[in-house]
């Protein structure tokens, strides 16, 4: 029997269980991993909001980290709610040498409006973390803040990605949920030395979104531990969230999830 690849997620816990570690865990397993996790922030949170946040000590992350690559070979990794410089400063450190690809989420704001980066840690995002990954998934508003250029239009998204490249990142998909209101979601995905891609998926009219961000960075990671190129990687992680959003349902109040299960649907 093939053993299901190791997969790393660096990220905040959601107590709510939808997005976060959590979110990441569900989606690696649905799609045929071994998820392993570096939690760098607990979040107090339901699908109302974010009540509060508790981050340990960099040194702590850093020993989680430590003890997952020494116990585990891992396959892929992917980074998402980070929360100050020093977090992102120390893994960065530890991920400078590896081999193994890597996804960064940069993960700002969460669903609820809630601020999950300080805003002194973007600039060590951009510094130490975006030159050392294979690929970023930024949204609209975090491809805004990354980059400083406004995004409006088709012209908008295609300066920012051409921009978050300059930044060191190998390859960068910007994700279109926040854009275009009308019938289909486009992201676009930028590789070094190759032209844009337009990648399309039917709109999901649905209240249940949390997590959405996470759930796709974390398919990607799992796909390319499973050896799949990233354009290949990048589409079937589509797929399993356009499914997920097309089946998701409210367990609470306020947001719910996507449905992971659907992962299991799919094999």
């Amino acid at each position: 029997m093939k053993l299901p690849p190791n997969i790393l997620t660096i990220a905040g816990s959601d107590s709510g269980g939808g997005a976060g570690i959590q979110a990441d865990l569900k989606t690696i397993m649905a799609l045929g991993g071994y998820g392993m996790s570096v939690i760098t922030a607990l979040t107090a949170q339901n699908g109302e909001g974010v009540l509060g946040i508790h981050a340990p000590e960099p040194e702590f992350v850093l020993l989680q980290l430590q003890a997952v690559r020494e116990g585990f070979p891992v396959a892929a990794a992917k980074t998402g709610m980070l929360f100050s410089a020093p977090i992102i400063r120390a893994v960065a450190g530890a991920l400078r040498e590896r081999d193994f690809p890597l996804v960064v989420d940069p993960v700002c704001v969460s669903q609820s409006g809630s601020r999950l980066l300080q805003e002194d840690a973007v600039e060590a995002l951009k510094q130490d973390l975006l030159p050392l990954c294979d690929l970023l998934t930024p949204n609209r508003p975090e491809a805004e803040a990354l980059t400083g250029l406004p995004i409006a239009d088709k012209a908008g998204v295609l300066a920012a990605g051409e921009a978050l490249l300059r930044m060191g990142p190998r390859a960068v998909l910007i994700k279109g949920g926040h854009m275009e209101k009308d019938s289909v979601v486009t992201d676009y995905l930028f590789m070094v030395g190759e032209a844009p891609r337009s990648l399309a998926q039917p709109r999901v009219e649905t209240p249940n979104n949390h997590g959405t961000g996470c759930t796709l960075s974390a398919a990607i990671a799992t796909n390319l531990g499973k050896g799949l190129s990233l354009p290949a990687a990048v589409s079937n992680a589509q797929e399993f969230l356009n499914r997920a959003l097309r089946y998701s349902y409210t367990p609470g109040r306020g947001c719910g999830p996507v449905n992971h299960a659907v992962g299991c649907m799919l094999h």
